[in-house]
C-alpha cells in the first residue's frame, strides 16, 4: 500500500480534547524498542521521554524548575536503533506571550506550560526526526483570532481572520523549523 507506519512506545501523560486522562509518563524502555520495531514492522518509532499530550508539557519541582527530558533513554535507544527514525509527540513550548494573548482577549488558559526550546533542540540534535508541535499552532492561531475578533466585534466572515493568521503562523513554523534544526534539510 506505500504507506508509512508510525509505532509508539511508552504512554505519555496528559490529554488531547475528548481523550481520558493520563496522569503519569510510562517511559519508553530501551530494552525493548528493537523488539518492537522488528515484531511491528513500524518505520518510524514515537518514544516517551518526558514529553505529554495537552497544554501542561512539564510539571515544575518545588522550586519552580522545570524537569529535563530524559536524554538518557533518548541516547540508549539511539544506540539499539542507529539511524532509525525517532518521533516526539506532545513537544509543544507554548509560548507564554500568546497564553498572555488569550487570556487577555477574553480566553481563560490557567496552566499551559511547554518543553523549552532548547530541550527541544538537544532532542533533534539527537535521533528525533520528527517532532510533534500541535499545540503550539493551535495556541498562536487561537490568540491571534481572538485579538482580531476583539478589535472587530461585527466581523462574520472567518477568511478575513485567517488570511490575517496565516502569515503569522508561517513566521512560527519557520522559527520551530530552526529550533528542530531542520530548515535546509530535505
Amino acid at each position: 500500500h506505500n504507506v508509512s507506519v508510525e509505532g509508539e512506545l511508552g504512554v505519555l501523560s496528559g490529554s488531547e480534547e475528548g481523550s481520558e486522562l493520563i496522569t503519569d509518563n510510562q517511559y519508553t524502555d530501551p530494552k525493548m524498542v528493537e523488539q518492537f520495531v522488528k515484531y511491528t514492522g513500524v518505520d518510524s518509532l514515537a518514544i516517551s521521554i518526558g514529553t505529554s499530550h495537552g497544554l501542561v508539557k512539564l510539571k515544575p519541582n518545588k522550586d519552580g524548575i522545570l524537569p529535563e527530558l530524559r536524554y538518557d533513554i533518548l541516547e540508549e535507544i539511539q544506540w539499539r536503533l542507529p539511524l532509525f527514525p525517532i518521533v516526539l509527540h506532545g513537544a509543544s513550548s507554548i509560548s507564554s506571550d500568546y497564553v498572555d494573548m488569550i487570556n487577555n482577549y477574553g480566553g481563560k488558559l490557567e496552566k499551559a506550560i511547554g518543553i523549552p526550546e532548547e530541550q527541544i533542540t538537544r532532542a533533534a540534535e539527537m535521533a528525533v526526526c520528527k517532532i510533534n508541535i500541535a499545540s503550539d499552532g493551535w495556541i498562536c492561531a487561537l490568540a491571534h483570532t481572538r485579538k482580531i475578533l476583539s478589535e472587530n466585534p461585527s466581523a462574520i466572515d472567518s477568511r478575513v481572520f485567517t488570511l490575517k493568521i496565516r502569515p503569522i503562523l508561517a513566521n512560527l513554523y519557520m522559527h520551530k523549523m530552526e529550533i528542530m534544526r531542520s530548515t535546509n534539510r530535505i
